[in-house]
């Protein structure tokens, strides 16, 4: 999901269809009457650039995530029946991307064993493809991980610093300026959201002229948490309860996209009990 910035008419990017019937749509949702209609891509121009190191085909090493559908497999953990999906890695070479000053960031993961990774590709593409490995002190694991893949992640604080989040749910930060190239950058690990949880989407909005941090997950409510808090945070090297910094749980539940709708609102992609898909509009100034 994306709002154009200037328009404000919502894109999705959605699957007509499914299985190996299913067909890609790009669909537009008008701002001021709300229609839908489909995004003819024939004869775009357009750009591509090539990753390199993306993991091979063969790679027998899996991705697990909690999937948010019927896919998967259940498996016990104690008194707990929690589903779990296991892909090949390759499924994972891309997991998110955000376009920073010029750059593309893309997050996901490689072919080499400090698997996970952040690139940055300047646009208009080039050749130009600069990639960091990445390290983070996961708290629910109690352990240091480089082939956990970000799931989402957001530029904040004027795009100096990226917010990033993990399945079972470390919050990482990572100084743009220390993305260089061929390098294992240490991330700042600052909030832990829970263990058997998986983060969905990030967005950062402005409140009373503070920068606040929002997170969509699987297990809880919309997480509210203030960047003053995450700039102030001490990075977590040890498993504890309750972890880094604070933070407000929402009563927004089965909200699986966010965007920022304008200045003074966050869109949302919300799903109710019977499936059924909503776009709300969350007035920042009441979250």
């Amino acid at each position: 999901m994306a709002v154009h910035p200037v328009s404000h008419n919502v894109y999705l990017s959605v699957q007509r269809g499914q299985g190996d019937a299913g067909l890609p749509v790009l669909v537009r949702i008008d701002r001021l009457d709300g229609s839908v209609t489909d995004v003819p891509l024939d004869h775009v121009p357009f750009a591509e650039v090539a990753i390199t190191d993306a993991p091979a085909p063969d790679d027998e090493r899996l991705d697990i995530t909690l999937p948010q559908g019927s896919e998967g497999e259940d498996l016990q953990v104690g008194e707990r029946t929690i589903r779990i999906l296991r892909q090949p890695i390759r499924t994972s070479t891309v997991t998110d991307m955000a376009y920073l000053d010029g750059t593309l960031v893309i997050a996901g993961l490689s072919n080499e064993e400090f698997s996970s990774k952040l690139r940055l590709i300047p646009f208009p593409f080039s050749d130009q493809v600069s990639s960091s490995s990445l390290e983070i002190f996961h708290v629910s694991h109690g352990k240091w991980e480089t082939a956990a893949p970000i799931r989402t992640f957001v530029p904040y604080d004027g795009g100096r610093g990226i917010l990033a989040s993990y399945t079972c749910t470390p919050v990482v930060h990572f100084p743009v300026a220390d993305l260089t190239p061929g390098v294992k950058i240490v991330g700042r690990t600052v909030a832990e959201l829970g263990a058997v949880n998986q983060p969905l989407d990030m967005v950062s909005f402005d409140q009373d002229g503070a920068e606040y941090l929002l997170v969509a997950n699987t297990a809880h409510g919309l997480v509210k948490i203030a960047c003053s808090d995450i700039d102030g945070q001490p990075p977590l090297t040890e498993p504890r309860e309750p972890v880094g910094v604070p933070r407000e749980t929402k009563d927004l539940r089965g909200i699986t996209r966010l965007a920022n709708l304008g200045g003074s609102h966050v869109l949302a992609l919300q799903s109710d009990d019977e499936g059924r898909k909503h776009l709300r509009s969350l007035k920042t100034a009441s979250l």
